[in-house]
This record gives structure tokens, C-alpha cells and sequence, in this order.
């Protein structure tokens, strides 16, 4: 809170009112008493060409370095605010009540200005006939401001979302070659042969009689043959028949994507008949 002390200190030494963000907004014009406990509630700042007109500005939480007040608001904020034609020095219930709409402050009473550094109100415009305006319907060419929070600019920014798609590269499975051994049948046709015992007669002649006398006369003899057959006789050989790889190939395909996406619209609200009804704009 500003004492009255630090006030007389300002204003004798002729200082400027300074912004949130540092910036220089104007000189000290006229600094407003709250009726009911007298302490500073508002400055007025010269802004305009020349310094010719005089803006309010809350001295709420407000504080004083070297000669300059800093005020908790924003240069453009000031500029926009409702200015005043106060002949008798005194800030009348309505347009208290719009400054302090305008700010979005509690209302309380303010009384004549402890002290006025410049006489001349000719910019001034802020007059007991437009009660209940804000800063825009006052001056016809201010600009908006931020009321749901923190004040940022002039203008607000509409956004809305953007759908990009692309690709990503998952894993969609596993394959595997397995090999195991299957025992199956086989049948094969084959020539055997095997001998076969036969007894041959022959009777006796010229040709053969020598033979059939080089033995005794009675004898006892044994002759013998071995006979001979083919046997089936299998063997087994392992030989490779081919080979077998694993790979994969990629198949293109389209696929369609259905997404929610938002954004913002921006409209214009008003009961004011210039306001043109409510407009939406994307």
C-alpha cells in the first residue's frame, strides 16, 4: 500500500507510472483518495500526444521506486482505460463503478484528488453521461483486453488442431522354419536269382564210355553241388535335395485413419445494437 508520505514524494518529484513489464506508461497527473479510509486508489497518467490525456490506474498493490509509481498492470491496459472530464474534481459513482469494471477490482468511494500536476482536461472524455461502459464503448478505438486471466495483448489467438499421419515400424508376429524327420514306406522292385538242383542222365556212349569205366566196378560214391540264391540287401545314404531359406518381403496397402480433432471458434457477444448480434468467426 502507498502512503500518503510517498505520495508527496511522487508528486513533487515530478515521476512517471510504470507498467508490470517495466515499460514507462506516463507522467503523474492526479492521484484519487478512496472515500471511506483515505488511502491512494487511483493515479491518473498523461498519455496521448503530448501528455494531453489523462488515464486511470489502480494503485492497488501498487509501489513506489525512486520517483515512479509501478502499477500491476500493463501499459496497453492504461492507455485503454476510461478517462475522465472531472470539472469538480470528484469521480462520480458511475464512473468509479467503470473503472473499477474495467479493472475487475472490488468498488469502493473516491473522493477529489489529493493533487493535480496538470491542469489541462481537454482529452479527457470519461463524463457522468457514459456510465457503465468499458474502455472500448468510452473511446470508440480501444483496444480489448484479457478478462478470464492474467492480461496478455490486444487480440486473441484462435487455434485448432492438425491431424499429421505416418508410419511406425511394429513388431506384427514371429516365423520360424522348423525341420523334423518323417519315416514313410518305400517299396522297390528288384531282380533275385537262386540255383536250383537238377539230376541230369546221360546214357553211355563212344563219347563218354572212357569216364564211366576210370572208376571200380562196384563203387559207392557221393557227389555234391552248393547251390546259390541272391539276397535282398538294403543300405541307406543321406543326400541333400535342397534348401530352404526365410526372408520377408513388404506388401504396400492403403488403409484409411479416422481421427477427432478440435479447434477453437471466436465470437462475437454483445447486447449493444453496434455490436452487429453475435458474429461467429473461425
Amino acid at each position: 500500500m502507498i502512503s500518503t508520505t510517498q505520495l508527496d514524494a511522487l508528486l513533487a518529484g515530478g515521476g512517471d507510472v510504470v507498467d508490470q513489464d517495466g515499460k514507462k506508461i506516463g507522467g503523474i497527473g492526479q492521484v484519487y483518495l478512496d472515500d471511506q479510509g483515505g488511502q491512494p486508489a487511483w493515479v491518473t497518467v498523461k498519455t496521448g500526444l503530448f501528455g494531453t490525456g489523462e488515464s486511470f490506474a489502480p494503485l492497488a498493490e501498487a509501489t513506489v521506486q525512486g520517483d515512479d509509481v509501478h502499477v500491476p498492470v500493463t501499459k496497453a491496459m492504461v492507455k485503454d482505460a476510461p478517462h475522465s472530464d472531472d470539472s469538480d474534481g470528484h469521480l462520480s459513482p458511475d464512473q468509479e463503478a467503470d473503472l473499477f469494471r474495467y479493472y475487475h477490482l472490488d468498488g469502493r468511494g473516491v473522493e477529489t484528488p489529493l493533487f493535480d500536476q496538470d491542469a489541462d482536461r481537454n482529452a479527457v472524455d470519461l463524463d457522468a453521461g457514459t456510465s457503465g461502459t468499458s474502455a472500448d464503448s468510452v473511446t470508440g478505438t480501444g483496444a480489448g483486453h484479457d478478462t478470464s486471466g492474467p492480461d496478455t495483448d490486444d487480440a486473441m489467438t484462435r487455434s485448432e488442431e492438425r491431424l499429421h499421419v505416418g508410419t511406425e515400424t511394429t513388431e506384427a508376429g514371429r516365423a520360424r522354419l522348423h525341420k523334423y524327420v518323417v519315416s514313410e514306406q518305400v517299396t522297390e522292385t528288384v531282380p533275385v536269382s537262386h540255383d536250383e538242383v537238377r539230376v541230369t542222365r546221360e546214357p553211355i556212349t563212344d563219347a563218354n564210355v572212357g569216364d564211366a569205366l576210370s572208376g571200380g566196378e562196384l563203387t559207392e560214391e557221393e557227389h555234391e553241388v552248393t547251390p546259390t540264391a541272391d539276397r535282398v540287401v538294403t543300405d541307406k545314404e543321406t543326400v541333400p535335395v535342397e534348401r530352404v531359406q526365410l526372408g520377408t518381403e513388404t506388401v504396400t496397402e492403403q488403409q484409411q485413419v479416422t481421427e477427432e480433432i478440435a479447434h477453437e471458434e471466436i465470437e462475437l457477444e454483445g447486447d449493444d445494437p453496434t455490436t452487429g448480434g453475435t458474429a461467429p468467426r473461425r
